[in-house]
């Protein structure tokens, strides 16, 4: 694979979702895009303010439709004090194409618990949702006590896919830093964990955080569509790189950008932030869509086209 060539090809982009004011902290991000039977493109994002405390920014999951997988309106919201939730982060949509139905998923603390994978009910569309019916579907185990062992204190920002019926999601699992972690289901309400700890852990480029961001079914494995920070960046919690991986099985990843990130933002201001990216197949393209910064430190959601043989 030519980096190089591949950089290239995000030099050029489609703004899809500017947040909703140009002031610094205000972001709309977080995108996750499916597409019905009728080759409508649906995208579910967080939009976060600017004004309270850190982590308790984000206000609102917003769901787009579009014709074209480009041009996309509003078309329902979700704001948090309907659930109610202190806060929200990364959604994740999913299109049931066997059942004509959709599937919601989010994050946050919900019930003032820990960070936790929730789901709403499933709707004939995704204009239906009900804020009312989320609850949480993968939350941490209790801390033990009496031991020093790293325990996994929340789980956020979830990439959630379907293959031969069976529910996968990637997720982060926040321990003392933010790591990865991969579970699956029959249902998409009851989940085990795969393996007994994280998943295409850190090293490289991203000793600080490593995160997961997208997965894309290639005719061997997947491109394994990953994010994270070095400890050395300034605010690392935030400034968020990407780079890619390979799987055959999503259980052994070999990095294949494993000494700098292949994708930053082209617009930066104090941060380089590329992250919350969805790449999907559009028919004979890689559809990708992306939370990127701007020199004001806001951040926007914005989409590439690139060719199958990139």
């Amino acid at each position: 694979m030519d980096l190089d060539a591949l950089r290239a090809k995000f030099a050029e982009y489609h703004v899809v979702l500017e947040p909703d004011e140009n002031t610094p902290e205000w972001w709309a991000g977080g995108p996750s895009v499916c597409r019905d039977d009728d080759g409508v493109f649906w995208l579910a994002c967080r939009m976060r303010e600017g004004n309270s405390p850190r982590g308790k920014r984000g206000y609102e999951i917003r769901i787009l439709r579009s014709e074209d997988g480009m041009n996309f309106e509003r078309v329902h919201s979700i704001p948090r004090e309907e659930v109610p939730i202190a806060v929200f982060e990364r959604p994740a949509i999913i299109h049931n194409h066997d059942a004509g139905s959709f599937s919601l998923y989010g994050c946050g603390p919900f019930d003032d618990g820990p960070w936790s994978i929730l789901r709403f009910d499933d709707a004939d569309s995704p204009t239906e949702f009900v804020p009312a019916t989320c609850r949480p579907v993968i939350v941490p185990e209790p801390a033990l006590a009496d031991t020093r062992a790293s325990t996994v204190g929340g789980y956020k920002d979830p990439f959630i896919f379907v293959e031969n019926g069976v529910y996968h999601c990637f997720t982060i699992g926040s321990e003392r830093v933010e790591r990865t972690y991969h579970f699956t289901s029959h249902d998409g309400d009851h989940w085990r964990q795969v393996g007994g700890g994280p998943v295409f852990d850190a090293g490289g480029w991203h000793t600080f955080f490593t995160r997961p961001a997208s997965v894309v079914p290639l005719g061997v494995g997947y491109l394994y569509v990953y994010e994270g920070s070095m400890t050395q960046w300034y605010d690392p919690v935030y400034n968020i790189a990407t780079g890619l991986a390979w799987t055959p099985d999503l259980i052994q990843f070999v990095d294949l950008t494993p000494d700098e990130p292949l994708l930053v933002s082209t617009t930066p201001g104090e941060y380089i932030t590329w992250r919350y990216s969805h790449w999907m197949w559009v028919d004979e393209e890689l559809f990708v869509y992306a939370e990127v910064a701007r020199p004001n430190n806001t951040n926007e959601i914005r989409m590439w086209r690139l060719p199958a043989r990139f």
